[in-house]
C-alpha cells in the first residue's frame, strides 16, 4: 500500500471525480485490500465481493475522509472491514466457531500501525481462537453478546464466559 500521504491525495482528487486518481488509488491499493477481505470472509468470491462494494464506497464518499481524523489506509481499510461485515451477516452459511479457518477470523486492524500495543500480541497468543474471535468481534466489529452467539452458533452463555475470560487474561498478561 502507498504511503498515507499519497493515499490522502489521491483520495482528495477522487472526491473531485478524477478516473485517473481512481484507477490509481485501485492499482496501488486493490491487492492488499484483498487480503484484509480475505482474511474476513474467508472466501474469494465473498472478498471480492466486499472489494468491490468498497471502492464504489471509495468512489461516492471519498470527500468524507478527513486525514486529521484517521490515516487513509486507516479508512479504506475500515470500510472493507465494514462491507465484508454486512456479506457475513446477510451470508446463510455461517459456522459453528469451532469450523472457522483462524485465518478467516476477524481482523484486529485498530491494534495495527502507529497505535499497536506491542505487549498485546504474545497476550492475544495465550487466548484460546474461540476468546480471540469473539472479542474481537465485540470490541473490533462492535457486534452483541447475541449476534455473536448467533453468529457462532454457540450458547449466549458461552459467549459471555468467552469474553469476560479472554478480557481477565488479557489484563492479567498486560499487568505482568
Amino acid at each position: 500500500m502507498l504511503d498515507n500521504e499519497r493515499l490522502a491525495s489521491l483520495l482528495a482528487r477522487v472526491a473531485l471525480r478524477d478516473q485517473r486518481a481512481f484507477r490509481e488509488l485501485y492499482d496501488q491499493t486493490a491487492a492488499h485490500l484483498l487480503g484484509v477481505a480475505l482474511r474476513i470472509v474467508g472466501t474469494r468470491s465473498l472478498a471480492e465481493e466486499a472489494l468491490q462494494d468498497a471502492f464504489v464506497q471509495f468512489w461516492n464518499h471519498a470527500s468524507s475522509f478527513n486525514p486529521a481524523r484517521a490515516r487513509a489506509s486507516t479508512w479504506m481499510i475500515s470500510i472493507v472491514r465494514y462491507r465484508c461485515l454486512d456479506l457475513l451477516r446477510k451470508s446463510e452459511n455461517d459456522l459453528p466457531l469451532d469450523e472457522v479457518a483462524e485465518s478467516a477470523l476477524p481482523v484486529v486492524e485498530p491494534f495495527s500501525g502507529a497505535h499497536r500495543e506491542p505487549r498485546l500480541d504474545p497476550c492475544l497468543d495465550e487466548l484460546t481462537a474461540q476468546q480471540r474471535a469473539c472479542i474481537s468481534m465485540a470490541y473490533v466489529e462492535g457486534r452483541s453478546h447475541q449476534e455473536i452467539s448467533r453468529h457462532t452458533g454457540t450458547p449466549l452463555g458461552t459467549v459471555k464466559s468467552w469474553i469476560r475470560r479472554g478480557l481477565q487474561q488479557l489484563r492479567e498478561c498486560l499487568e505482568r
